[in-house]
This record gives structure tokens, sequence and C-alpha cells, in this order.
């Protein structure tokens, strides 16, 4: 699904968003960007990566009724980014194939912060159903997160855990702002398992 997304990127650049500009749909207003971190620090305590795409919902996508957590000061919300949420990234291995889910901290994306109990209720209005850059990757992208809700809905909370637990004592900042803590939850996934004990369940 990578090189189906990027099969019209004349150049890979590593850190930049592909395709330039991020896809987004207008019906669902979900979004997504696929980029990759250096050689140096792709290999790190959490395994080696080709890169991973980072799934977000806008607020025009939101159920209604929901706000940006205000609990830890202004730092939380982004206007700029029209309070955007980040959902879960997905990291891919150099032959393609997803091999972990995990989440962030507030300043890795530049999102507004939303509770678990709140992100959970997005995970479900993420779809991206048109042709651009490659309907194939869209609809992998979005089926993905819907074969692994459960496990989303686990990592959301226990980023929010995290956060709550987190000492910035030595660094000084607000915690959604500490560099020191950038992935929040993280979990190593198998697609072929995943389906193989679906199908035993049902």
């Amino acid at each position: 699904m990578v090189a189906e997304m990027l099969s019209e990127v004349p150049e890979f650049y590593q850190w930049d968003h592909h395709p330039t500009g991020d896809v987004y749909d207008w019906q669902s207003h979900s979004q997504y960007f696929y980029h990759a971190h250096p050689p140096d620090v792709r290999g790190n305590a959490w395994g080696d990566e080709h890169g991973h795409f980072h799934t977000f919902l806008r607020p025009l996508g939101f159920p209604r009724g929901i706000e940006a957590s205000t609990e830890s000061g202004p730092d939380v919300r982004k206007q700029d980014h029209q309070d955007i949420s980040h959902l879960v990234a997905v990291s891919m291995d150099n032959t393609g194939m997803p091999v972990r889910l995990f989440t962030t901290n507030r300043w890795v994306t530049g999102e507004s912060w939303y509770p678990a109990s709140s992100v959970k209720q997005f995970l479900s209005r993420f779809m991206v159903n048109h042709a651009s850059p490659s309907l194939a990757a869209n609809i992998w992208l979005s089926n993905l997160l819907m074969l692994y809700r459960p496990t989303i809905n686990a990592l959301l909370d226990a980023r929010d855990a995290v956060i709550a637990d987190h000492d910035v004592s030595e660094a000084e900042c607000p915690v959604f702002e500490d560099r020191n803590l950038e992935v929040t939850s993280i979990i190593d996934i198998d697609v072929e398992r995943q389906l193989a004990d679906i199908e035993a369940a049902l």
C-alpha cells in the first residue's frame, strides 16, 4: 500500500508529508499522511520501520458536543490547526506491511488534545474512499483502523494514563510539550494473525 500510494510521488524525502498537502476527505473530514524519519532515528527502541501513517479527524467530522481538553492549560489547543485530533499512527516495515500501532504526545503532530473517550468516537468516523492519491490505499488504511479498533481503543486509554502519570519535574514544561515524551503507547500487530483470530472466533 505504501508503494501504491507513493506511485506518483516524484521523489521521496524523509520528514516530508506524502502526498504533499496530505490526503483529505471532504465528506468525512478524515486526513492522513505518510512520512519517514532518517535512518539514524528509524531504528529505535520500538523496532525498525520504513515509515508510518499519521491519521486524523478534523472538527467538521466530530460528533456534536466534542471540545478539546482544557484541563492542562491552553497549550492543548492549537487554533491554527483547527483543533484537529490525531487518532493513531501505523508503522510500516520495509516490505510494506503494517507492524505497529502507536499514539503520540500532543507536540508531535501539533494537534489539539482530546481525551480517549472522545477520540474513540472519532475512530468510527475515519473513512477515506476517494481516488486520490490511491483508492486502494485509502480504503486499506480506513479498514485497518476498523480492523484494529478495540486495540486502538486500548492504546488511547494507555496514552491518557501515561500522560496523567508523566513526571515533568525535570523538563520544566507542560506534559504536552515535553520532548522527552514522544510515543505515549505502542503495540506490535500482525494482520494475518488478527484475521485468523477473527475467523476462528466467528
